[in-house]
């Protein structure tokens, strides 16, 4: 292993001490501090809680400002350490030992740095939400399908990656191998804020496992995303507006999914979405959770509403075909992934299908927030 060098660091930390101060003014410390008292003050009123429902979005600030202040004061206290062992490491050196510890406090605030940065990128008043995330094969049988059940394994590896919940709401199998649609619901911090980066149409290209000729094929399947705000949805549904059928269950879950008439399809009548849930047993949680897709879908066409302005949305009417994905993950006769959007491009594309896609969607949101 090749000796530290002073002058080597000192550099380092120079640039990442001009990076921490550009971006330190962004972060409004103070500001959120004050904002923060503000909220407390106002719930410790007496007659604050005679109206819960009214307290609603105050205490979801108030969770929202607590974490990032949290956050934020632990970034302060990694730049001040670092100040100090570039002062130690200064007096002495020579020392590889205090050296070593000066190049960990580097990497640790450049971790953190980044992280900041990014979550300024997350701005939108839907981002901090949970996701529901959709995913339907596009044409090709068995191979689109075999692809989709693909997608669906890389985002569930991502959320593991960052520990977010994921619930199967519906699943329906394909007819020979993989997926004919799924809907998961993810729940975690900002899991909608970085996840919006993946809606829209992915391709694949590879040799068909399911070709005996070795042919290669194209594949698509498209990924939609759309903020769930669980309960504080306010979207008023009509009881007359929607169509409720009910049929049996042909997905995973068991003889007595099968037999009964559990599963459930949504209609809403005004809009032409169409919802469905048939992993539980129960009609009754099968109606809730179709019931919770809707809402997350008609949100979503009440923000496309109001932020017109924005481009590339997945409810376009592209066809899921060529000329109109977003990223194509090749795998024959080279292997790649490249982000047809910001141009990023990544060449471990076991890594990629693993759930590593952190460095596309933060290059989706640069890209994006650079747009606004």
């Amino acid at each position: 292993m090749a000796l530290l060098q002073y002058p080597d660091l000192k550099t380092q930390a120079k640039d990442l001490q001009d990076q921490f101060d550009s971006l330190w003014g962004r972060l409004d410390l103070e500001g959120k501090r004050a904002r923060l008292e503000a909220i407390e003050a106002e719930l410790s009123k007496p007659d604050s809680w005679q109206n819960p429902e009214r307290l609603t979005p105050f205490l979801r600030e108030k969770a929202d400002l607590s974490g990032k202040v949290a956050n934020y004061e632990a970034l302060q206290k990694s730049r001040e350490d670092l100040d100090e062992w570039l002062v130690m490491a200064q007096e002495d050196s020579s020392s590889q030992e205090v050296l070593q510890a000066l190049a960990d406090q580097l990497d640790s605030l450049s971790k953190q740095v980044e992280a900041a940065e990014l979550a300024t990128l997350l701005s939108g008043a839907e981002d901090a939400s949970g996701a529901i995330l959709e995913i339907h094969p596009g044409a090709g049988g068995t191979e689109a399908q075999d692809w989709a059940e693909m997608l669906l394994r890389l985002y569930r590896r991502w959320c593991e990656r960052h520990q977010f919940g994921v619930d199967i709401l519906d699943f329906l199998d394909g007819d020979e191998a993989g997926v004919k649609s799924v809907t998961l619901q993810i729940n975690g911090p900002y899991a909608y804020g970085f996840l919006k980066a993946e809606k829209g149409i992915h391709r694949l290209i590879r040799i068909s496992p399911f070709d005996s000729s070795g042919r290669r094929h194209t594949s698509f399947a498209s990924v939609d995303v759309y903020p769930d705000a669980g309960a504080d949805i306010q979207i008023d549904v009509k009881e007359e507006d929607i169509r409720v059928d009910v049929f049996r269950a042909s997905g995973p879950g068991g003889q007595h999914v099968n037999k009964t008439s559990s599963a459930i399809r949504i209609t809403h009548m005004p809009s032409g979405i169409v919802v469905q849930c048939q992993n539980e047993k129960s009609q009754h949680r099968n109606r809730e959770s179709a019931m919770k897709v809707l809402k997350a879908r008609l949100y979503d066409l009440e923000l496309k509403k109001q932020q017109a302005v924005r481009q590339a949305e997945y409810e376009s009417k592209d066809a899921i075909g060529f000329g109109s994905q977003i990223r194509t993950y090749t795998l024959q006769p080279y292997r790649l992934v490249k982000d047809h959007r910001t141009g990023s491009e990544a060449g471990n594309v076991e890594a990629v299908l693993d759930g590593d896609i952190d460095t596309f969607i933060r290059d989706y949101l640069l890209h994006f927030h650079a747009g606004k």
